[in-house]
């Protein structure tokens, strides 16, 4: 099974909370690149049409001539801010400073997790063992939107309802339920309420 994503959140009574998700899977997709551009942004072109999503996080690997733009470590990652046909722009990068790219590399990245005929729902609760729900939402009534073109979750807690929260820490879960049925926890993690000043 699943395990769900451990993540905690800070939540500002009377303000608008949303948070957007992207389901990646354990499947690395490689690219090969044929051009990288000194430009402002950069622009990568790739040998084929990219599959990645605007919005999702990407690595640079092998790329010759142009080695400012290999990613280094495990945390380093670009956001594909563009996607036309064979063209991904890195809004975040200026290479108009880099050395000239030559030749070979590869963008990488995990490939997404399909998310049709999906649906999800979300409580917030004061404790796992509390039977009182503060909150509760799901796409049946629109609090979180499920984008089958950008592949993002995307869940909004309007400020008229968070302004109404009064707890100090909460914990809260998210799963994804199947046309079968078959239920996946997606997230989990603990709330804390930082009270509204300006009100």
């Amino acid at each position: 099974m699943q395990q769900p994503a451990k993540i905690n959140y800070k939540v500002y009574q009377g303000a608008t909370f949303q948070e957007i998700y992207r389901w990646e899977s354990e499947t690395k997709v490689y690219t090969p690149i044929s051009q990288i551009s000194r430009s402002a942004p950069c622009v990568i072109t790739t040998t084929t049409a990219s599959n990645i999503p605007i919005g999702w996080r990407f690595r640079v690997a092998g790329a010759g001539g142009m080695k400012e733009i290999n990613s280094v470590g495990e945390d380093s990652w670009y956001i594909a801010t563009g996607v036309s046909g064979t063209q991904i722009t890195i809004n975040q990068v200026n290479s108009l400073g880099y050395t000239t790219y030559t030749s070979g590399g590869v963008v990488e990245y995990n490939d997404w997790v399909g998310l049709s005929n999906l649906t999800a729902r979300m409580q917030i609760r004061e404790t796992v063992e509390s039977p009182a729900v503060i909150y509760q939402c799901g796409t049946q009534t629109g609090e979180i939107v499920i984008d089958q073109v950008y592949k993002t979750i995307t869940i909004t807690i309007p400020a008229t309802i968070t302004e109404d929260f009064t707890f100090e820490t909460a914990v809260y879960s998210m799963e994804l339920v199947d046309q079968q049925g078959r239920v996946t926890p997606f997230l989990t993690g603990n709330m804390v309420l930082v009270k509204e000043v300006t009100r």
